[in-house]
């Protein structure tokens, strides 16, 4: 009996037939065959010749065509639904790069079965960032095999490999050019969008020069336009209000008297707004000047979970982003160029240090509803737009399956765990150490206090162990990684680091011209190459790399820089938080 074709091989073994007889049995079929093998041969190598001729004409043809058109023309007549598609030689167009900031691919499982619970959604529910899957990118540094945010950004800026820490500058301490500072330069308008401080690593990458991501003073100066190239970012929006506060001032972390939000609008003409109504005032982009510069939370905006429950203090990712994309459309309508916006949805990666799921399921979320609301943005523009959004690394090492050491592996995880929390870690921290700085409690009565109040009223825990209740009240400091354990262990969601991790980010497109060139499987410089050149912006991009080296110059760090720097870094390691999270003004509307 011949093998069912869902068993058959699919290469027959050399001495049987597919129908399962000997070769032998078909002797005298032989001569037939050998003559039907040679017409075969023929036929396939006139039908080969025929398509070469042809091939050979058909570009003829269209090298003629193209040699009397001129590049106007083409951009011109490119129309797909309607609408008008630059060419690789010129053309009206916008480019919207978006970083989901220490997301790797179990983020997008984690987040994708959370919504399917609290949705009542079907198994083959999907995110909107599933449905646009382009490839995947790999994300090692120039010295490290596990990237930090800064030299990450600096391959998306400069499309160039850099070590950890780095903000546009080269393994040699040379400055390079960013694909912000070339579209600045050939015309575009540009945009920067984050939740974190708009002074750290990722935003910092694409308009400032400086050795280390912990310079946050001086990249403050650079992004509103005092640094080499003057001012090359057309809006902000995002946290960080904390490095443009002069020292002494309430909020300020700087570390000099220089009052950089009065430097901005006096000397680089800056519109600046810095609370909620400041934000409203701006109609969603209808009713903003640039350059425009908002700064809406001392550091950080607060973790998406906490921010729905104060959204008359803070703006959203996706708000902050809808406003950047209609400011910029309607100070673009009349001009020959686009724009060019980076948003970045910067506190997965925090979720990600402490290890919080219930943190980080809301964050993607937010970060799926900013990147579909792109989508639609793209679908009424009529310049051609596309929108291309990876990560910069993965964080936390997570997997969506735990179980105790004790444990025989248990083959399941709980996501409705995460769906009764109501709040963050880092919340439920500064809800703490609020408590305890205000009644000096202690012992049992914190313990009921915690259980009470914290972990029942906000996780929804029942069961918390004396020794769980305890270890958060002998170690209020380090409560914001024992809240998030509770809930990660009852979850059954596993963390591997309170790190960086070296697994493969994923690449999500709009798709449309030229986005080929980053599917598959490619290095995070090729996503920088590739903003560039779809900008055409290469030899700009050289351009200011060369006037950056020429007024920067080559010179290291000095010594006493190389300290500060280690110092900063060293404390930026050790709280596993950027800037410090609530110690530094995080939800300081509340202590």
């Amino acid at each position: 009996m011949a093998p069912s074709p869902e068993r058959r091989p699919l290469l027959a073994s050399d001495d049987q037939s597919p129908d399962g007889r000997d070769d032998c049995d078909n002797d005298n079929a032989a001569p037939r065959s050998r003559w039907r093998e040679l017409a075969l041969f023929t036929w396939a190598l006139v039908a080969t010749a025929a398509v070469i001729v042809l091939a050979v004409v058909i570009q003829h043809s269209n090298s003629t065509q193209h040699s009397s058109t001129s590049p106007a023309a083409v951009s011109d007549s490119s129309v797909a639904g309607g609408k008008k598609t630059g060419s690789s030689s010129g053309g009206k167009r916008n480019l919207v790069f978006m970083v989901s900031d220490g997301m790797g691919p179990a983020s997008l499982s984690l987040t994708r079965s959370f919504r399917q619970l609290t949705q009542d959604l079907p198994i083959d529910d999907t995110l909107t960032l599933d449905r646009h899957f382009w490839g995947t990118s790999r994300t090692r540094s120039s010295n490290s095999l596990v990237t930090d945010s800064a030299a990450g950004a600096t391959a998306f800026s400069c499309g160039l490999k850099s070590y950890n820490g780095a903000i546009s500058m080269l393994p040699d301490h040379t400055p390079c050019g960013t694909v912000l500072e070339a579209a600045k330069r050939a015309g575009y308008h540009t945009g920067l969008v984050v939740t974190t401080d708009i002074t750290d690593a990722t935003p910092a990458c694409f308009a400032a020069h400086v050795f280390h991501r912990m310079q946050g003073d001086e990249i403050a100066l650079h992004e509103v336009g005092h640094g080499p190239l003057g001012r090359t970012v057309d809006l902000m929006l995002g946290g960080g209000r904390c490095h443009f506060l002069p020292k002494g001032t309430p909020g300020s972390c700087r570390q000099d008297d220089i009052d950089v939000t009065k430097l901005a609008q006096e000397k680089y003409g800056w519109n600046y707004v810095d609370t909620r109504a400041g934000f409203d005032s701006l109609g969603l982009g209808k009713n903003v000047s640039l350059p425009q510069l908002g700064l809406f939370a001392t550091t950080d905006v607060p973790f998406e979970i906490d921010r729905r429950n104060m959204a008359d203090v803070y703006p959203s990712l996706s708000e902050m982003a809808a406003t950047a994309l209609a400011a910029l459309e309607e100070a673009t309508k009349d001009t020959e160029k686009g724009f060019f916006l980076m948003i970045e949805g910067s506190r997965i990666d925090h979720a990600g240090h402490i290890n919080d799921p219930a943190a980080q399921v809301r964050e993607v979320l937010e970060y799926d509803k900013t990147f579909k609301s792109v989508l639609d943005f793209i679908e009424r523009s009529d310049t051609e737009t596309i929108l291309v959004a990876t990560s910069d690394h993965e964080t936390g090492g997570l997997s969506t399956a735990w179980h105790a050491p004790s444990e025989l592996p248990v083959y399941n995880w709980h996501p409705a765990v995460l769906a009764r929390a109501n709040a963050s870690s880092e919340y439920l921290t500064v809800l703490l150490l609020k408590h305890i700085a205000e009644t000096g409690d202690k012992e049992e009565s914190l313990l009921r206090w915690i259980n009470d109040e914290l972990v029942v009223k906000h996780l929804n825990i029942n069961d918390a162990s004396e020794v769980e209740l305890n270890s958060i009240a002998s170690n209020p400091v380090l409560a914001i990684q024992l809240f998030a354990r509770m809930v990660s262990v009852r979850a059954r969601v596993g963390w591997s680091t309170h790190g960086h991790s070296a697994v493969d980010v994923n690449i999500y497109s709009s798709g449309g011209r030229g986005t080929e060139k980053i599917r598959g499987n490619v290095e995070n410089t090729d996503v920088g190459k590739f903003l560039r050149g779809w900008l055409d912006l290469d030899s700009e991009v050289e351009d200011i790399t060369k006037e950056l080296a020429n007024k920067l110059g080559s010179k290291a760090p000095s010594q006493k820089q190389l300290e500060k720097i280690e110092k900063a870094s060293t404390a930026f390691e050790a709280d596993g938080l950027a800037h410090g999270g609530f110690e530094s003004g995080l939800y300081g509307h509340l202590l």
